[in-house]
């Protein structure tokens, strides 16, 4: 019996995507349909952690929610005659829930036929990444902001739109050639979703796993798709190694670790030696793109038995031929750092000029900027910075992270 809050929170998010499939699978009505999904988790919410878990936790949310939306489709005749056509059409199997203990085969994965869906090309890049994030990531509209520095009501509004957009499309995956030019969306979201776990953007907890383990497994169904598509590859690589630092990113009391000071005995070797097999099996697989690149950073960084022999040359190196082919102002901030590791930290930090208006404000920005000028000796300017990064940030472990940074540089 389920009883703790948490443990609940997790299984929810982890079903939560493919009961909405389930539902869209037999009613359509996408909107409609999330809202009835968000009425049963906040049943289940409420009932789960005092009476237990049910033996079939997916199959009572389709349960619940589905007597949800056909409550609402009621209401209006013409809508319910559709939904009756819909589930004719459709053999019943596809929107039950299976037993206990059984999952349907990865190409029947409602959460990866709905990934697609989100991603339908006539929803622009923009309402792509932002439904996809908030049906499949479940991320709140206020987390899928800040992911993009927008404001909170933009987001809303771009999200309603793109429901409104896919209302009535047959719930399916696409064809090869539509799913290959729908196929950099879905990266880039798995990408986003994988990042809001590895590092909450907002909160107590530093990583969500729930949200990382969940990107895990989406990306190895879409390389199962496309097993020799250099990108997906590259982007599972990536995940695997970076993910596999998580357990030396945290001290005892959730505080953040930097990567230079981590437990490198923590880290899962396992994960390690898969990632890194994937970034030559991606490399191998034409021309690197950012996610090869990044994911070859990564392994830099997990092969290296000692922060002080990290070879930072080539990963510099490896950033010169990113920021060309993918310019985008967070690589560019990591080309800056490992500048500043093979030229100085006064080299770095004239690194950080051409980024101060595309990233002004953004605390990233200052923090790193802290960390350089503390490195060059500008102990006045580093606390500035420290300080000002401790409040840009939402995530507390990061915002206690820099404020003790700044309280050791005070006299």
């Amino acid at each position: 019996m389920l009883r703790r809050t948490t443990e609940v929170e997790d299984l929810l998010r982890r079903h939560a995507p493919q009961v909405l499939g389930a539902l869209v699978r037999r009613y359509g009505h996408f909107d409609t349909a999330e809202d009835a999904v968000q009425e049963a988790l906040l049943a289940a919410a409420r009932q789960w952690p005092d009476q237990g878990l049910p033996d079939n936790p997916r199959g009572w949310l389709i349960r619940v929610a589905s007597r949800r939306l056909v409550d609402q489709l009621r209401a209006d005749a013409a809508r319910r005659r559709r939904e009756e056509d819909a589930a004719l059409l459709t053999p019943r199997d596809a929107f039950t829930a299976p037993p206990p203990g059984e999952s349907r085969a990865p190409s029947d994965d409602d959460t990866l036929t709905l990934l697609f869906l989100c991603c339908h090309p006539a929803l622009s890049p923009a309402g792509q990444v932002a439904l996809t994030l908030r049906a499949v990531g479940g991320l709140t509209t206020a987390e899928i902001a800040r992911a993009h520095m927008v404001p909170e009501a933009t987001m809303a509004q771009r999200i309603s739109r793109a429901k409104g957009k896919v209302r009535g499309t047959p719930f399916r995956q696409p064809g090869p050639e539509d799913r290959d030019a729908r196929l950099g969306v879905v990266l880039q979201v798995l990408y986003l979703i994988f990042n809001e776990g590895y590092t909450a953007t907002s909160g107590d907890a530093l990583h969500r796993a729930d949200l990382a383990r969940e990107a895990i497994r989406l990306t190895r169904s879409v390389r199962r798709l496309l097993p020799h598509e250099g990108a997906v590859t590259g982007l599972l690589a990536l995940m695997l190694l970076t993910e596999a630092r998580s357990a030396a990113r945290t001290g005892p009391h959730g505080e953040l670790i930097p990567l230079d000071e981590q437990d490198r005995t923590r880290w899962d070797r396992r994960a390690i030696a898969e990632g890194t097999a994937l970034v030559e099996e991606a490399l191998s697989q034409g021309p690197p793109g950012a996610y090869q690149l990044q994911a070859a950073i990564a392994a830099l960084h997990d092969e290296a038995p000692s922060a002080d022999a990290t070879d930072w040359p080539q990963i510099l190196a490896l950033y010169d031929v990113l920021v060309r082919r993918a310019p985008e102002p967070m690589a560019e901030l990591g080309r800056a750092v490992a500048y500043a590791m093979v030229h100085g930290p006064r080299a770095g930090l004239g690194e950080l000029t051409s980024l101060e208006v595309r990233l002004k404000g953004h605390y990233r920005l200052d923090a790193v900027r802290a960390h350089l000028l503390e490195k060059a000796g500008d102990t006045e300017g580093a606390l500035a910075a420290y300080r000002s990064a401790a409040k840009g940030t939402l995530s507390r472990p990061e915002a206690r992270y820099l404020q003790t940074r700044a309280a050791r540089l005070l006299p």
